[in-house]
């Protein structure tokens, strides 16, 4: 009865988690016309509102996992929490581009402990056989928060003032402090083992010059940064196949396959369909003049089929072969992402929002099967490192997703605001973004094919 008890608390916990942080990154992709008027912020600070955020979250991930492991994952998802907290109401009461952009980081390292816990504590809980239907749920809640963003963000911005939605957040996160506090599982299976902090240092340092060199790529410190990025990366490698308690297991990236391949594809997915409600945020509004809650209405489309099919799929990805269920759905998403490389002044709307929701069934269909097997390929021991690598393809993917689109507008664009004058070149850089886009996601359904039949582990 307790074990049932648990089980629907953390699931609670892990539905309440999942939906705030997808929720401040649509609702606030819905805002940044309005942000960036108050600001007036050009296309790079505009782009570096959302791109902090995600790129904070790429860069302490997978440590966290690995810390989560060692300290409790309910320890660090309290600290997670609680500090989301309190950074969203700074947010809210910034005067200036600088101070919302500073904390949007502090926002991105909270969600990093966030998201890496959530999925390695429900997998803590749920076992073979009705773990798919957790994660299942899990997902959906990300999904809903992410199609409830840009309506409600938009109605907020309207009526309230886009300030409001970092407020939002808070009671919610209010309540998940609560119900942890009064947990007793803390869930630290490598209790006792060192953390590897050099190796964290490099990874962090690493991934930072390759995401942050992507956006300055025209100028001379754009390519030195990647490059020096890559090169530490490449050191890290090195560095922890021989580190006796490392923060990534190597012998585990090279002796499994689904772990490696489920990740790859879940980064290329990540990359290829992430900057899709940032795109048409500003299309929707800029091109076609609609206000943010109506241009947030249309956006609803494809996260509320990921929503709703999810569920569907994780039960799936529980009684057949995963690889299956994700592959096709990586499939489905780049036929979606194909119809967005005709876009013009003059699309219609059913157009857009049946794009809108092919792209929303196939990462239904691909999202938490995905998951699943990679969370069945491991051991209790490395759940958090396993959901440290999901969390770091995820937001790699979505840093490199904002990386290449802030590369293609400042290349059509240049460093400017958004005005009518330059309305055709805006068109041109969504179109040129979404040619790269779409080849990306094709790509990745040979990713996701091969990582071969899975074997889930029984516990």
């Amino acid at each position: 009865m307790e074990d049932k008890i648990n089980k629907k608390i953390v699931l609670l916990i892990a539905t309440l988690g999942a939906f705030i942080v997808p929720f401040m990154v649509s609702s606030i992709n819905i805002a940044l016309p309005s942000i960036g008027k108050e600001f007036a912020m050009n296309t790079v600070l505009l782009n570096w509102v959302v791109l902090s955020f995600t790129l904070s979250i790429a860069v302490f991930i997978l440590p966290f996992g690995r810390l989560a492991d060692i300290f409790g994952r309910k320890r660090l998802l309290l600290y997670g929490m609680s500090v989301f907290t309190l950074a969203s109401i700074i947010c809210g009461i910034s005067f200036n581009a600088g101070m919302l952009i500073a904390f949007r980081v502090l926002q991105g390292i909270s969600s990093a402990m966030i998201s890496v816990t959530l999925i390695s504590i429900l997998s803590s809980v749920y076992f073979y056989g009705d773990r798919g239907r957790a994660l299942g749920i899990n997902v959906a809640a990300t999904y809903i928060g992410l199609s409830s963003g840009p309506f409600l963000g938009g109605f907020l911005t309207k009526y309230l003032g886009w300030r409001s939605i970092f407020f939002l957040v808070v009671p919610i996160g209010i309540i998940v402090i609560i119900i942890l506090l009064n947990l007793k599982q803390n869930w630290a299976e490598a209790k006792g083992e060192k953390f590897d902090y050099k190796g964290s240092i490099i990874y962090s340092i690493g991934l930072f010059g390759v995401v942050y060199g992507l956006s300055l790529v025209r100028s001379f410190w754009g390519p030195t940064l990647m490059l020096m990025g890559f090169i530490l990366l490449i050191i890290f490698g090195f560095y922890e196949d021989r580190v006796k308690n490392p923060i990534l297991n190597m012998t585990l990236i090279k002796n499994n396959k689904i772990l490696t391949f489920s990740s790859l594809a879940a980064l290329i997915n990540y990359s290829a369909t992430f900057a899709i409600s940032y795109l048409f945020s500003l299309y929707l509004q800029y091109i076609k003049g609609f206000e943010p809650q109506q241009a947030g209405l249309i956006l609803v489309a494809q996260p509320l089929i990921q929503a709703l099919f999810s569920p569907l799929a994780g039960r799936l990805s529980d009684r057949m072969e995963p690889q299956v269920v994700a592959s096709l759905g990586m499939a489905v998403t780049s036929a979606g992402l194909a119809f967005f490389i005709f876009l013009t002044e003059n699309t219609s709307l059913e157009y857009i929002i049946a794009a809108l929701s092919i792209v929303g069934f196939g990462f239904a269909l691909f999202s938490s099967p995905n998951t699943n097997a990679i969370m069945g390929s491991v051991t209790k021991k490395y759940y958090g490192v396993a959901s440290g690598i999901i969390g770091s393809a995820r937001s790699i993917g979505q840093a490199f997703s904002m990386g290449i689109t802030s590369l293609v507008m400042v290349f059509y664009m240049g460093n400017i605001q958004i005005s009518r004058s330059n309305h055709p070149n805006f068109i041109i850089s969504i179109k040129v973004t979404f040619v790269i886009l779409t080849i990306l996601c094709f790509f990745g359904i040979f990713a996701s094919i091969a990582r071969g039949k899975i074997n889930q582990i029984k516990e």
